[in-house]
């Protein structure tokens, strides 16, 4: 029998050492499935933006891990009730919580695969489940809101959970984006238990609008950096041109993963445990790896797209606080369609427009509650008698326009 030490501890430049509690933990990370997490970007193409946002949802996954690691050790010193079993469940679904991630997972589910990766994640932890001989039972019913105590379920997703505890935290590290650093020891410090249900005291309430505020400048410097959103957009555009392409009988050079996801239409309904073998193959390699090899592609579309993210060479965006008008959009395809004699349908991949929302607080999903001195308890806005928070609050959407940089001649 094999007497591996399976009480190893990981260095991260973020929190220093942090520890494996156990053998089912140790097991769960060195599996396939959780290892290939390594080859999974956590901020997507952000690296075009900020060359330091390279690391990956495995570092994000032990990060959430020991985040919930110190909140179960807080809320214990508490008092409050949490058995070795459900300590090793809120361990297993905070660490398994993003395992169903594919490659620029976002710009994958609006191409190639059409399943949300939390759909995923909980079919994968369904499969390990069996693999450990239902080890992983409760976790699921954790992950899934099915167990009685919504405090466990607040700790792995709601609007003050561990995920968000570490990637705010993570992100702002790699990324050197300064403003969304957060105290996540001082908000952990702060977490409290009543009804079984995850309250904040009211002396933290300072560290809740910090935490807020930073999730907020995130969005806007971060993940909805303009290049960093027309980037993924590229990506997206990329992956369903060469699907389409393939659909239509054209040879499109890929590994056999990446071609199967984009040679089949694949929902909820057909992941197998055949599929999801076949899906927990894909990592960012082989998008990068067949984008690099579309350079070359006879299509001009298709190798148009590719070289933008490849040589970082990308279409002009345009943020508005206003709709874009139709006539606008419609003009430019118009003009586009004349100089490269595409179709409409073609000049589509490169002149688009959409929208972004940011919102660092939603007050009506899963609000963050307060337990003031006299034990009574109130939601953050109304406890707060900062006017900064009921903006943080309030949705901010803005419309975008992308075209090309310079309309291209007729290269086809």
């Amino acid at each position: 029998m094999s007497q591996t030490n399976k009480l190893k501890i990981f260095n991260d430049p973020i929190y220093g050492f942090i520890s494996i509690p156990n053998s089912l933990i140790y097991d769960l990370i060195q599996h396939s499935y959780f290892q290939r997490l390594r080859r999974i970007s956590q901020m997507g193409l952000s690296y075009l933006v900020y060359p330091g946002a390279h690391h990956t949802r495995f570092h994000h996954a032990l990060g959430a891990m020991h985040m919930m690691q110190k909140a179960i050790e807080v809320l214990k010193f508490k008092d409050v009730s949490i058995s070795k079993d459900e300590e090793n469940a809120l361990l297993i679904a905070i660490l398994l919580h993003d395992i169903g991630h594919g490659p620029f997972s976002h710009a994958m589910e609006h191409s190639i695969v059409s399943v949300h990766h939390e759909d995923i994640s909980l079919l994968l932890m369904n499969e390990l489940n069996k693999e450990f001989e239902g080890k992983l039972s409760l976790a699921i019913k954790v992950f899934k809101g099915e167990y009685h105590r919504k405090f466990m379920l607040q700790l792995i997703s709601s609007q003050l959970d561990m995920d968000r505890m570490d990637y705010l935290k993570r992100d702002s590290f790699y990324s050197g984006v300064a403003e969304g650093n957060i105290n996540s020891d001082r908000l952990i410090q702060m977490l409290n238990v009543v009804d079984d249900v995850l309250v904040m005291e009211e002396k933290g309430i300072y560290s809740i609008e910090k935490f807020l505020m930073a999730r907020r400048l995130m969005y806007w410097q971060a993940y909805l950096h303009k290049t960093s959103l027309v980037a993924e957009l590229v990506l997206t555009k990329i992956l369903k041109r060469a699907k389409e392409l393939i659909q239509k009988g054209v040879v499109v050079e890929a590994s056999e993963p990446l071609l199967f996801f984009m040679k089949n239409n694949v929902d909820f309904d057909a992941f197998s445990p055949e599929l999801l073998k076949k899906f927990v193959l894909l990592d960012d390699y082989d998008v990068i790896s067949a984008i690099k090899g579309w350079l070359f592609h006879e299509d001009f579309i298709l190798r148009s797209l590719s070289n933008m993210i490849i040589n970082r060479d990308l279409p002009k965006i345009r943020i508005e606080n206003d709709k874009i008008s139709k006539q606008e959009l419609d003009m430019l395809i118009e003009e586009f369609c004349e100089k490269t004699k595409m179709s409409r349908s073609e000049a589509e991949y490169f002149i688009y427009k959409g929208k972004i929302k940011n919102q660092a607080y939603n007050k009506e999903t899963e609000p963050i509650k307060i337990l003031k001195k006299d034990k009574s308890i109130d939601d953050v806005v109304e406890a707060s008698d900062q006017m900064s928070l009921r903006a943080l609050s309030k949705p901010v959407t803005k419309f975008f326009i992308c075209y090309p940089k310079v309309m291209m001649e007729n290269k086809r």
